[in-house]
Protein backbone atom coordinates (compact mmCIF):
# COMPACT_ATOMS: atom_id res chain seq x y z
CA UNK A 1 0.00 0.00 0.00
CA UNK A 2 0.89 3.54 -0.79
CA UNK A 3 0.02 6.81 0.84
CA UNK A 4 0.04 10.55 -0.39
CA UNK A 5 -1.18 13.38 0.60
CA UNK A 6 -3.60 14.83 -2.31
CA UNK A 7 -3.74 19.24 -1.82
CA UNK A 8 -6.98 20.15 -2.10
CA UNK A 9 -8.13 23.01 -4.64
CA UNK A 10 -10.52 25.32 -2.70
CA UNK A 11 -11.18 28.47 -5.17
CA UNK A 12 -11.28 31.85 -3.66
CA UNK A 13 -14.20 33.20 -1.24
CA UNK A 14 -15.12 29.29 -1.42
CA UNK A 15 -15.61 26.02 0.79
CA UNK A 16 -15.28 22.61 -0.18
CA UNK A 17 -16.81 19.64 1.45
CA UNK A 18 -15.23 16.17 0.92
CA UNK A 19 -17.27 13.17 1.74
CA UNK A 20 -17.89 9.22 1.04
CA UNK A 21 -21.46 8.14 -0.67
CA UNK A 22 -21.77 5.38 -2.25
CA UNK A 23 -24.53 5.46 -5.30
CA UNK A 24 -24.58 6.88 -9.20
CA UNK A 25 -27.53 8.69 -8.10
CA UNK A 26 -25.86 10.75 -5.40
CA UNK A 27 -24.66 13.27 -7.85
CA UNK A 28 -28.40 14.52 -8.44
CA UNK A 29 -29.61 13.87 -5.18
CA UNK A 30 -26.77 16.51 -3.63
CA UNK A 31 -27.72 19.03 -6.50
CA UNK A 32 -31.04 19.06 -5.20
CA UNK A 33 -30.51 19.72 -1.22
CA UNK A 34 -28.21 22.40 -2.36
CA UNK A 35 -30.34 23.73 -4.61
CA UNK A 36 -33.57 23.50 -2.93
CA UNK A 37 -31.96 24.17 0.62
CA UNK A 38 -29.79 27.10 0.08
CA UNK A 39 -30.72 28.68 -3.65
CA UNK A 40 -28.50 31.36 -3.50
CA UNK A 41 -25.63 29.31 -3.12
CA UNK A 42 -22.92 28.46 -6.15
CA UNK A 43 -22.19 25.50 -6.37
CA UNK A 44 -20.35 22.33 -7.87
CA UNK A 45 -20.01 18.61 -7.26
CA UNK A 46 -18.01 15.51 -8.52
CA UNK A 47 -18.67 12.38 -7.35
CA UNK A 48 -16.38 9.41 -8.37
CA UNK A 49 -18.36 6.45 -9.47
CA UNK A 50 -16.41 3.32 -8.08
CA UNK A 51 -17.80 0.64 -10.37
CA UNK A 52 -19.21 0.24 -14.16
CA UNK A 53 -17.75 2.78 -16.49
CA UNK A 54 -15.60 4.34 -13.12
CA UNK A 55 -16.31 8.27 -14.52
CA UNK A 56 -16.36 11.32 -12.50
CA UNK A 57 -19.82 12.45 -12.29
CA UNK A 58 -20.27 16.09 -12.16
CA UNK A 59 -23.44 18.73 -10.93
CA UNK A 60 -23.83 21.82 -10.62
CA UNK A 61 -25.21 25.44 -11.13
CA UNK A 62 -21.97 27.02 -11.83
CA UNK A 63 -19.43 26.14 -14.39
CA UNK A 64 -16.12 27.39 -12.76
CA UNK A 65 -16.95 25.79 -9.24
CA UNK A 66 -18.11 22.38 -11.47
CA UNK A 67 -14.54 22.37 -13.03
CA UNK A 68 -13.17 22.77 -9.92
CA UNK A 69 -15.01 19.75 -8.30
CA UNK A 70 -14.26 17.55 -10.89
CA UNK A 71 -10.20 19.17 -10.69
CA UNK A 72 -10.16 17.98 -7.15
CA UNK A 73 -11.95 14.31 -7.73
CA UNK A 74 -10.36 13.62 -10.38
CA UNK A 75 -6.93 14.35 -8.02
CA UNK A 76 -8.50 12.03 -5.53
CA UNK A 77 -9.12 9.48 -7.91
CA UNK A 78 -10.79 7.71 -4.92
CA UNK A 79 -14.15 5.21 -4.96
CA UNK A 80 -17.10 6.87 -3.96
CA UNK A 81 -15.67 10.05 -2.78
CA UNK A 82 -17.27 13.44 -4.08
CA UNK A 83 -16.64 17.05 -3.46
CA UNK A 84 -18.65 19.57 -3.73
CA UNK A 85 -17.52 23.33 -4.02
CA UNK A 86 -19.37 25.60 -2.18
CA UNK A 87 -19.88 30.11 -2.78
CA UNK A 88 -22.32 32.87 -1.21
CA UNK A 89 -23.00 29.94 1.51
CA UNK A 90 -21.21 28.31 4.14
CA UNK A 91 -21.28 24.59 4.37
CA UNK A 92 -23.43 24.86 7.85
CA UNK A 93 -26.12 26.30 5.21
CA UNK A 94 -26.23 22.52 3.92
CA UNK A 95 -24.25 19.99 6.35
CA UNK A 96 -26.81 18.46 7.41
CA UNK A 97 -28.85 17.68 4.72
CA UNK A 98 -25.95 16.33 2.88
CA UNK A 99 -25.37 13.97 5.91
CA UNK A 100 -28.95 13.06 5.66
CA UNK A 101 -28.54 12.32 2.01
CA UNK A 102 -29.34 8.39 1.68
CA UNK A 103 -25.83 7.39 -0.29
CA UNK A 104 -23.78 9.78 2.25
CA UNK A 105 -21.45 7.53 4.08
CA UNK A 106 -19.04 10.12 5.89
CA UNK A 107 -17.94 13.70 5.43
CA UNK A 108 -13.98 14.13 5.72
CA UNK A 109 -14.61 17.87 6.53
CA UNK A 110 -15.81 21.29 5.29
CA UNK A 111 -13.88 24.32 5.15
CA UNK A 112 -12.17 27.25 3.49
CA UNK A 113 -8.58 26.03 5.13
CA UNK A 114 -6.23 24.71 2.69
CA UNK A 115 -6.83 21.01 3.12
CA UNK A 116 -4.55 17.95 2.10
CA UNK A 117 -6.19 14.84 1.80
CA UNK A 118 -4.55 11.27 3.38
CA UNK A 119 -5.14 8.87 0.36
CA UNK A 120 -4.08 5.11 0.29
CA UNK A 121 -3.80 3.33 -3.02
CA UNK A 122 -3.39 -0.45 -3.43
CA UNK A 123 -3.75 -2.90 -6.50
CA UNK A 124 -7.41 -2.45 -6.15
CA UNK A 125 -7.78 1.49 -6.26
CA UNK A 126 -7.53 4.46 -3.75
CA UNK A 127 -9.44 5.58 -0.53
CA UNK A 128 -9.60 8.08 1.52
CA UNK A 129 -7.96 8.07 5.10
CA UNK A 130 -8.74 11.59 6.23
CA UNK A 131 -8.06 15.03 5.58
CA UNK A 132 -5.09 17.36 7.26
CA UNK A 133 -7.68 20.18 7.16
CA UNK A 134 -5.47 23.88 7.81
CA UNK A 135 -2.85 24.61 10.13
CA UNK A 136 -2.02 23.47 13.98
CA UNK A 137 -3.09 25.49 17.00
CA UNK A 138 -0.98 28.27 17.84
CA UNK A 139 -2.07 28.50 21.24
CA UNK A 140 -5.23 28.98 23.44
CA UNK A 141 -7.39 32.03 23.18
CA UNK A 142 -7.29 34.60 25.88
CA UNK A 143 -10.59 36.46 27.09
CA UNK A 144 -9.95 39.24 24.27
CA UNK A 145 -10.40 36.28 21.55
CA UNK A 146 -13.11 34.69 22.82
CA UNK A 147 -14.41 38.44 22.59
CA UNK A 148 -13.47 38.48 18.94
CA UNK A 149 -15.09 35.35 17.91
CA UNK A 150 -18.17 36.05 19.71
CA UNK A 151 -18.31 39.38 18.01
CA UNK A 152 -17.39 38.23 14.77
CA UNK A 153 -20.57 35.04 14.66
CA UNK A 154 -22.80 38.36 15.57
CA UNK A 155 -21.15 40.32 12.98
CA UNK A 156 -22.05 37.60 10.25
CA UNK A 157 -25.10 36.66 11.62
CA UNK A 158 -25.04 33.58 13.19
CA UNK A 159 -25.51 34.60 17.05
CA UNK A 160 -27.64 37.54 18.10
Amino acid sequence: MDLTTVQLSVPEDSNIILGQAHFIKTAEDLYEIIATGCPHARFGLAFCEASGPCLVRAEGNDDGLKAAAVENARNLGAGHAFVIVLKDAFPINILNAVKSCPEVCRIFCATANPVQAVVAETAQGRGILGVIDGAPPLGTETEADVGRRREFLRKIGYKR
